[in-house]
């Protein structure tokens, strides 16, 4: 607490000091919480003005969640569903330093003080709020904060390429920041961007280490911690997101001599009027690997922007699925090869937008092999069918999905609100137990609002309504009723 509270008033301390208020429009918010950034640090000719003439960035959030079950369950004497509440208070001072001779820094220090409803041994209960702590922390030494240094990186840049060092964040098809609770989710490695085209863009990346937004310290890209007889909560303290594979535990990978390290390749092309192509290559060698091609199409009738697009993934399994097998959860039956995770996905969606509307018809569809494997925070259904929390890839999982978007400023009712609303109809394997979740519908609605008269202060809501049908055979539950409620609370104020 007392670490927390310390990092918060230095943020805050470093803000007032270093005037951030002097350019108040150097970043906006993005709906999905991610920062763009207007204005940044620019090109000097000495070493003191590279400090000089850098920029500090500061962000303060506030962030509340509550979750309901349609039923609480507990099972020979333990807990697995139980409704609860969680907050947190926290923030970021980001620093920039300006370029020299193509030379800069970044450092990027967070905080988050987060207040549960549950009994810290009942951490493990936590469902989207538990992205404000470390579970891990907090069952082990009672800790409900995080202070941590996520981005920490060299630069070197100049008119074509932009290669960094460090911690970092990297956006791509299978990677991504996810800013949306206190702490961005971040790497450790290279990156390299290219722009030699003026048509296509590439950019690269080598990432040795991960640090997902729940975590104090960076640990395994793909590798689950091992349960241990005096640590039953060490699971928590490697990869423990929630698409991560469970059977990819630490000590297996060891056994094998195996290191797992991310290597990435990504381009996007739009060398063709309206037509944006993108590619990505994502490998863990020795495990697992797979390859995207993604097109977008863009054409009009009227005011009315018509745009198509189509995906396809393809997963290849390069020795994962011998040592954990083809379902997420190690559960195998029902896999026509249990010890295979190849396998791909196909999407397809419509965006049709006139003036402030815009309106989605997303579809996705999972190969009936294995389950894709992604646990940096990039979803492979991401864009077309995924609803808020949604985790639909799972083998022979089809997803259905309608999204209305309305821009309230723009249509000249509100200033700065916009809302958009999702309907999701997901059907998952009965046939397969590992595929935890059970057929359902979701419905989601964001409200998003940029306070005029505050700059910088952004309020957003969300909520979340699941109605689920659970599997019941022979009298007996072989899937549990998936329905349930949340809301989330979030205030963001830049400086």
């Amino acid at each position: 607490m007392k670490k927390a509270v310390l990092g918060l008033f230095l943020i805050m301390l470093t803000s007032t000091v270093y005037g951030m208020n002097e350019n108040p429009e150097k970043r906006k918010l993005k709906s999905s919480m991610k920062e763009v950034y207007s204005v940044l640090p620019q090109d000097v000719d000495n070493i003191t003005d590279m400090f000089k003439e850098g920029y500090f960035y500061g962000r303060l959030r506030f962030n509340n969640f509550g979750f309901q079950w349609n039923d609480e369950l507990e099972i020979k004497g333990k807990t697995l569903r139980k409704d609860h509440a969680i907050g947190a208070l926290g923030g970021s001072v980001i620093y920039k330093s300006a370029y020299l001779n193509g030379f800069a820094f970044t450092a990027g220090l967070y905080a988050t003080q987060a207040f549960g409803a549950l009994d810290d041994n009942e951490a493990y209960l936590y469902k989207s709020g538990k992205g404000v702590l470390s579970r891990y922390d907090l069952l082990n030494e009672g800790k409900e904060n995080i202070i941590s240094l996520a981005q920490a990186y060299l630069e070197y840049r100049n008119k074509n390429i932009s290669l960094k060092v460090g911690r970092l964040m990297f956006e791509s098809f299978l990677t991504a920041s996810n800013d949306t609770k206190m702490i961005p989710n971040t790497f450790e490695g290279a990156t390299l961007g290219s722009t030699y085209s003026p048509h296509t863009v590439v950019k690269m990346a080598y990432l040795t280490q991960q640090k997902l937004r729940d975590h104090s310290e960076f640990h395994h890209i793909l590798a689950r911690g091992d349960v241990t007889a005096d640590d039953h909560f060490n699971s928590y303290s490697e990869n423990d997101d929630a698409g991560m594979h469970l059977g990819l535990t630490e000590s297996k990978l060891n056994e094998r001599g195996i290191k797992d390290r991310l290597i990435i390749i990504e381009g996007k092309n739009n060398s063709i009027e309206h037509l944006i192509v993108r590619m990505n290559y994502t490998a863990v060698p020795d495990l697992v690997s797979s390859a995207m091609v993604q097109a977008d199409y863009k054409f009009g009738f009227g005011d009315l922007s018509v745009i198509p697009a189509l995906r396809y993934m393809q997963q290849f399994d390069n020795g994962a699925g011998k040592i954990g097998g083809a379902n997420l959860k190690t559960i195998i039956e029902g896999y026509t090869d249990p010890d295979s995770l190849d396998s791909w996905l196909f999407g397809a969606r419509i965006d049709l937008i006139q003036d402030a509307w815009k309106l989605r018809f997303g579809y996705t569809k999972i190969a009936d092999k294995g389950d894709i494997v992604a646990p940096w925070r990039g979803f492979p259904t991401g864009g077309f069918t995924r609803a808020m929390s949604q985790y639909n890839w799972y083998a022979n999982t089809e997803t259905y999905m309608v999204r209305a978007d309305y821009d309230f400023d723009k249509a000249g009712f509100v200033p700065g609100l916009k809302a958009f609303m999702r309907y999701a109809i997901q059907d998952f394997d009965d046939a397969k137990p590992g595929v935890l979740y059970a057929d359902s519908d979701v419905l989601t609605l964001d409200v998003l609002k940029e306070i005029e008269s505050i700059p910088n202060l952004y309020l957003k809501f969300r909520m979340g309504h699941i109605v689920g049908d659970p599997l019941i055979k022979n009298g007996q539950i072989k899937k549990l009723d998936p329905s349930y409620d949340e809301a989330r609370f979030e205030i963001n104020y830049l400086f």
